[in-house]
């Protein structure tokens, strides 16, 4: 996959889903590298993991500016993922392709059931008496 425009059009749309949910590298990226670009899922989860650095800081300096960032909770998450992306690519190294594969789909639709779940339930909390419509 060395067509730039397409490169450039999956790298845009991981952008605005990175700047919307903060998600997209993983979610975007190693799905339509190992479909489109002819990659393993081993490669693409490397390529994604790179390609990822500039959406993390631009995104990051953006959400700084309004006040979003949590310094010390990243810090910590950073931290154990530092340890833990060790752990995860020597584990992609081991796995055979298909069974990385299928884990992979798992994750995805385990993401998908859980956010589908909660978004089922009512709000837990209750609009101030001043935000209904007039």
């Amino acid at each position: 996959m060395e067509d730039p425009a397409l490169l450039l059009a999956l790298g845009f749309c991981a952008g605005v889903l990175a700047g919307l949910f903060g998600v997209g590298g993983g979610l975007l990226f190693v799905p339509a590298l190992v479909l489109v670009g002819d990659l393993s899922q081993v490669e693409a989860a490397a390529t994604s993991l790179l390609a990822i650095l500039p959406t993390v800081a631009a995104g990051t300096w953006r959400q700084w500016r309004y006040g979003n960032v949590r310094w010390s909770t990243a810090l910590l998450l950073g931290i154990g993922a530092v340890f833990g992306v060790e752990a995860g690519v020597r584990l992609a190294q081991w796995l055979p392709e298909q069974e990385l594969r299928r884990l992979f789909a798992l994750l995805v639709f385990a993401v998908a059931a859980q956010i589908a779940w909660r978004y089922r339930r009512p709000p837990s909390y209750a609009p101030p008496d001043d935000a209904a419509p007039r």
